[in-house]
């Protein structure tokens, strides 16, 4: 992972952490329920990213023999237990207590306490937002951003993206819902801004969950490396077809590739094992990411 990625997560960690604190505070004086929902959204993405670190340390453990290809797959394990954490807690707790607000509303006291928190907090999220957003258009590359999420085999960085965009969409509700609370004397839009929050936050979950899931099954590398390795593999004299080429992410930086390839019948043992060793460092140094190379030596009819 980028060196990029990692400060985009300190960011914000250090960000929401007291932007948490600030918003759990601003809450318990003016007893908004829509503040209390961005406090708990603000203590989810603390603990969030503290996972995020958690499973890119872990994912840094060299192979052994219980796990032979490394540990790369640990962050796309947490960065899923991310998006069950949005969903449970963040959108959970904070639909709950909007609900229970809509039921029994209550007035906003102070409103304005709310409206600098609310004010501070998109100076900091989008101070955030925006080290993630540059983070992720140096890794987009040319694609559009749908395809550049779909092609992404670091989950780190759209994940603070997707946190920090959910962040800043409910800390616009969340004023929108205040200020229609106390210009109306209508507490009941307070309860309906948490509601809301708690929905976006749900959207988030899932997303997010839909994308590392992928990624902690098994993902394939991208489609221009394996056509880029199938045809270093189909100039070599000594290959009559290139049958298969399998590859696997085991990591964000860490590729497992197997080859399917039928060799010429007249290549000797001996001249078999130098050409496999040729492709093989040939491949690693166009593509340091793919790390294990594994080349079966199969006819075109048995594959």
């Amino acid at each position: 992972m980028a060196h990029g990625s990692k400060t985009v997560i300190y960011a914000a960690l250090a960000g929401n952490t007291l932007i948490s604190i600030t918003k759990f505070a601003a809450a318990s004086m003016t007893g908004s329920a829509a503040m209390l929902a961005e406090g708990v959204h603000s203590l989810v993405d603390t603990g969030n990213q503290a996972l995020l670190l958690l499973g890119l340390k872990r994912a840094k453990r060299p192979p052994s023999e219980d796990f032979p290809f490394g540990h790369g797959k640990e962050i796309y394990f947490w960065s899923f237990i991310v998006a069950i954490l949005i969903f449970a807690a963040g959108a959970g707790v904070s639909i709950y207590e909007g609900v229970h607000r809509v039921m029994h509303p209550e007035p906003v006291t102070n409103p304005m306490i709310n409206f600098v928190v609310l004010g501070l907090a998109v100076i900091f999220e989008g101070g955030a937002w925006f080290m993630a957003l540059r983070e992720f258009r140096a890794q987009q590359g040319n694609r559009g951003f749908t395809d550049a999420i779909k092609h992404s085999k670091d989950p780190t960085v759209f994940v603070v993206l997707f946190e920090d965009t959910a962040a800043l969409l409910g800390l616009m509700v969340a004023m929108i819902g205040l200020v229609l609370a106390t210009q109306f004397n209508l507490p009941i839009f307070d309860g309906i801004a948490s509601i809301v929050i708690g929905l976006i936050l749900a959207f988030t979950a899932i997303w997010l969950a839909r994308e590392t899931k992928s990624l902690l099954i098994g993902e394939a590398a991208d489609p221009e490396l394996v056509a880029d390795v199938r045809r270093r593999a189909a100039e070599i004299s000594e290959v009559d077809n290139v049958n298969e080429v399998l590859t696997l992410h085991m990591g964000p930086d860490y590729i497992l590739l197997t080859l399917s390839v039928d060799f010429a019948d007249e290549v000797k043992a001996g001249e078999l094992e130098q050409v496999i060793e040729s492709l093989t460092q040939e491949v690693r140094a166009a593509h340091p990411e793919i790390k294990r190379v594994f080349v079966e030596a199969e006819s075109v009819k048995s594959a």
